[in-house]
């Protein structure tokens, strides 16, 4: 009993000191973003003398929030939609469907999780430009179901094994088409894994800089990431105050999402991962 304690005790230490080395940087970004520049450049770890939430209402301005926030969720709604939509339908049936064509057609997709994105940059950019994509929000958001999709069905194909096919035959045998099928008896049964991956893929689109900055041309069309690294002055002469709070307020709605939905992500990353 003593050593099982002793253990518990260890593995709540490691816990802990995770959480604050993760919490830390978060807290130090709240902290700082209200304070002056000249009290952050004096000392970061200081609480500002009186908090400036005058910093709040100049960053809106200066990155145009709204549009921006706009921008990204406009990006992020077409990209979560489509690899939900697509993911569900081919990892349910190459779950349901036997024989090697369905194997080799997922293992296809998971072979693709393998390639980095650096790789296949260069070609992506001058396809998109060839087909007048670039510089379209909704260009992106297709982009991002693409490069999304491989690693949601790889989830939707292990959890679509924990429902009984039994399901299956008695909605064939009352008269159930292949869509009604799907979406009247089954997909609601994947809504822990497809909370998983709303909450996986909404944090990779929210969060990601590089592709936004190759596909986007215009400041007007620019995610609110973008919108943030334009504070960045030349020769060091940078808003801190004002970066600080735009970044603040970019991962205020992504942590909204995730609260409403965490208590999926466990049992959803459980039941696809390791039953895929």
């Amino acid at each position: 009993m003593r050593e099982r304690n002793w253990r518990s005790g260890l593995i709540l230490l490691v816990l802990l000191a995770g959480s604050v080395i993760t919490l830390f940087p978060i807290y130090m970004g709240v902290l700082n973003s209200f304070k002056t520049d000249g009290e952050l450049l004096n000392d970061v770890l200081a609480a500002p003398a009186s908090f400036q939430f005058s910093n709040y209402a100049a960053a809106i301005d200066k990155i145009n929030f709204w549009r921006s926030l706009g921008n990204t969720a406009v990006i992020a709604a077409v990209g979560l939609l489509g690899i939900i939509l697509f993911s569900s339908m081919a990892g349910y049936k190459l779950s349901r469907t036997p024989g090697r064509l369905s194997r080799f057609l997922f293992s296809l997709f998971i072979l693709s999780m393998l390639i980095p994105f650096h790789s296949t940059m260069i070609t992506l950019t001058k396809i998109t430009r060839e087909l007048h994509v670039q510089g379209s929000i909704l260009g992106l958001g297709l982009i991002y179901i693409g490069l999304g999709v491989s690693f949601a069905i790889f989830l939707y194909h292990g959890f679509v094994k924990s429902i009984p096919r039994d399901l299956d035959e008695a909605a064939v045998m009352d008269g159930c088409g292949d869509f009604r099928l799907f979406f009247v008896v089954i997909f609601p049964l994947l809504l822990p894994i497809t909370a998983t991956n709303a909450i996986l893929n909404l944090l990779w689109m929210w969060n990601d800089f590089l592709l936004p900055l190759l596909m986007l041309t215009d400041s007007d069309s620019y995610t609110l990431l973008l919108s943030t690294n334009m504070l960045f002055g030349q020769y060091g002469n940078n808003d801190w105050s004002g970066i600080l709070a735009s970044l603040v307020m970019a991962m205020l709605p992504v942590i909204i999402f995730y609260l409403l939905l965490q208590k999926y992500i466990l049992n959803g990353i459980a039941d696809g991962a390791v039953k895929g």
